[in-house]
């Protein structure tokens, strides 16, 4: 299998909690958290080692808090390239109102780069990569590295021969959605930041599929990947496009659904998997993840059992 690295420039430790109703005054009493390593790059490097795949996890951790995470992540057993962040690595927290049954995540900024952070980032990751592996960028990026960091990375990562993942948003996707040279090897986002791009709803699978295929042709990526919920995702690239269902499953934290899709579709490009397969076998885990509590994620067994709803077929435009 391809090796796999992900990246995760702004990790987070994640606090998990659940009270009884959140509102604005009282002192809100919760239930014991649980606590685990976050960050986008560090779920999906849990998603795609949980399926069997060669994965390690490219950070960049700083003070007292990095040091929880890294040690939360020995514990897990998952295998680090570490780089010294310019400052403390910052905390997350997620609250579920019993009451209502709604969900609030607080998320902290992270510690501000330089333009010297950034070079020795590339110059690390560049150095970890294995000839012919795969690398996700995957999550936030921290203040202060620029919005073509995907691109640099892309460029750093030539002579490598590795294939780039790339799932982000904000200005970074918008900054990739107009064209970049080189382009990442794949592209992924969701519904809500595929219509900002797109200035208009994308209603049907038809419109996101239209819309994946613009943004190939722009050269945002080779292929470009739409999640659209509980309605799957659509996938344009090379060899056309691609739909998948989502499984039918009751939802109780969307949490960690994203970087489970990515991480098994890394997995199965790892494996020797064709995109279309490896976009059913991303679905499959982003079902899985969604019945799970709080921070966790799906496990080997709940992603098999789940593939057979999440069959991907081609889309026929008219």
């Amino acid at each position: 299998m391809r090796d796999i690295l992900t990246v995760t420039l702004n990790p987070a430790l994640d606090l998990a909690t659940t009270t009884d109703r959140v509102v604005a005054g009282p002192k809100l009493r919760c239930d014991t958290p649980s606590v685990d390593p976050g960050g986008g790059g560090i779920n999906v490097a849990r998603v795609a080692a949980e399926l069997g795949g060669p994965a390690r996890a490219f950070l960049a951790l700083g003070g007292p808090t990095g040091m929880r995470l890294e040690a939360a992540l020995a514990e897990l057993g998952l295998p680090m390239v570490r780089m010294r962040a310019p400052g403390e690595t910052r905390e997350s927290m997620a609250v579920h109102d019993r009451h209502s049954g709604a969900q609030y995540r607080f998320v902290m900024p992270g510690p501000v780069w330089r333009e010297s952070d950034v070079l020795d980032a590339l110059s690390s990751i560049a150095s970890a990569v294995h000839e012919g592996g795969i690398v996700v960028l995957s999550g936030s990026q921290p203040p202060g590295v620029p919005d073509d960091f995907p691109v640099q990375l892309a460029r750093a990562l030539k002579d490598r021969g590795a294939c780039l993942i790339v799932d982000t948003s904000g200005p970074v996707l918008e900054h990739l959605a107009r064209g970049t040279d080189p382009a990442p090897a794949v592209l992924r986002m969701d519904s809500i930041e595929a219509e900002e791009l797109a200035g208009r709803p994308l209603m049907t699978r038809a419109d996101s599929a239209r819309f994946a295929a613009e943004l190939v042709a722009r050269g945002a990526a080779e292929r470009v990947i739409l999640a659209r919920g509980a309605d799957g995702s659509v996938m344009a690239g090379p060899d056309g496009l691609w739909q998948v269902s989502a499984a039918k499953v009751s939802v109780l934290s969307a949490v960690g659904a994203g970087d489970s899709f990515v991480g098994a579709y890394a997995y199965g490009i790892s494996g020797g998997l064709g995109a279309p397969e490896a976009l059913a076998l991303g679905a499959a885990a982003a079902s899985a993840t969604v019945t799970t509590p709080g921070t966790r994620l799906c496990t080997r067994a709940m992603v098999q059992g789940l593939l057979d709803q999440c069959g991907a077929t081609r889309i026929a435009m008219r």
